[in-house]
């Protein structure tokens, strides 16, 4: 069944209660005065109540209408904020270099207001010693406490051990400061000119590479965790 509202000629009723274009109340008149009142105004005679009695009609173009109400529901698609829960795994030994790597990530996701699941994976006689993760996973809490808070506690699961964070900042603040910053820099670069616009923008392209050969580099621990399973 069509959701589209009845306009013009394929309102089918003997009278309408009729709502000027900018809103105000005509009252009760016949279809056919309504019609003709549409068209003095160059409008269309949109059906906005159908199930009052009389139906509730009001002028309006109605075509514009359409265009408004489709891009303020593509802004507000455009503005949901989808929850994501990300995966960062860790070996119990891991050495102090990884360790910084793995927990740079884990801020970065924070800060976007995503939620990560650390998984610390076990082999061999290490599955003896599940103290280590969990020491590890303690230290990572409190490393990133500012940004975030241990949502789900660590526990035992199979070879691993798993612990949920999950930011301090919402999905959609996180969208929100990042979208500022953009304009910020945006405004930025052209007040300072086109040569420094571009000698920005080549930076900002050099960061984009840098960052792309480091998650190229995780990309064998980084995944969604729903569909980040271990062996």
């Amino acid at each position: 069944m069509s959701t589209e509202p009845r306009i013009n000629d394929r309102i089918r009723v003997p009278e309408v209660r009729l709502v000027g274009p900018s809103g105000e109340q005509v009252g009760i008149v016949p279809l056919a005065k309504a019609l003709e009142l549409a068209q003095e105004y160059d409008l269309d005679l949109v059906e906005v109540a159908a199930t009052a009695r009389p139906p509730v009609c009001k002028l309006m173009d109605y075509g514009k209408f359409k265009y408004e109400s489709a891009m303020k529901a593509r802004e507000a698609r455009k503005n949901q904020a989808h929850t994501v829960i990300k995966e960062m795994k860790l070996r119990p030994k891991i050495d102090p270099h990884d360790y910084d790597t793995k927990k740079g990530h884990v801020v970065r996701f924070l800060k976007q207001g995503d939620k990560v699941k650390i998984t610390i994976m076990f082999r061999g006689r290490e599955q003896s010693r599940p103290e280590l993760g969990f020491r590890l996973l303690q230290r990572l809490a409190e490393d990133v406490q500012e940004l975030g808070f241990v949502e789900s506690a660590a526990k035992q699961d199979g070879r691993n051990m798993i612990m949920v964070l999950g930011p301090h900042k919402k999905k959609t603040e996180a969208m929100a400061e990042a979208r500022a910053a953009a304009d910020a820099r945006k405004a930025e670069r052209q007040g300072r000119g086109p040569v420094a616009e571009q000698a920005d923008e080549e930076a900002e392209a050099v960061e984009q590479t840098e960052t792309a050969e480091q998650a190229a580099e995780t990309a064998e621990v980084e995944q969604p965790a729903e569909t980040a399973q271990d062996a």
